[in-house]
């Protein structure tokens, strides 16, 4: 079984970078408090990594 992390927007778009508002609609978040569960590869945690002060994001078990 592959491991699994949940993302959860929890901050605005609005006013950032064009390319983190790309990443978080790529990540399929849309409104603050969406959920997403992703299994993990490393693009996967690259785009996190480029959000990560829009986003928090937990292992799912």
């Amino acid at each position: 079984m592959a491991k699994k992390i949940r993302v959860k927007l929890v901050r605005s778009t609005i006013g950032k970078n064009p390319n983190q508002v790309a990443t978080v609609k790529a990540l399929g978040l849309r409104k603050i408090g969406s959920e997403v569960e992703f299994e993990v590869n490393a693009s996967l945690l690259g785009m996190v990594e480029t959000v990560a002060h829009l986003v928090v994001w937990e292992d799912v078990k």
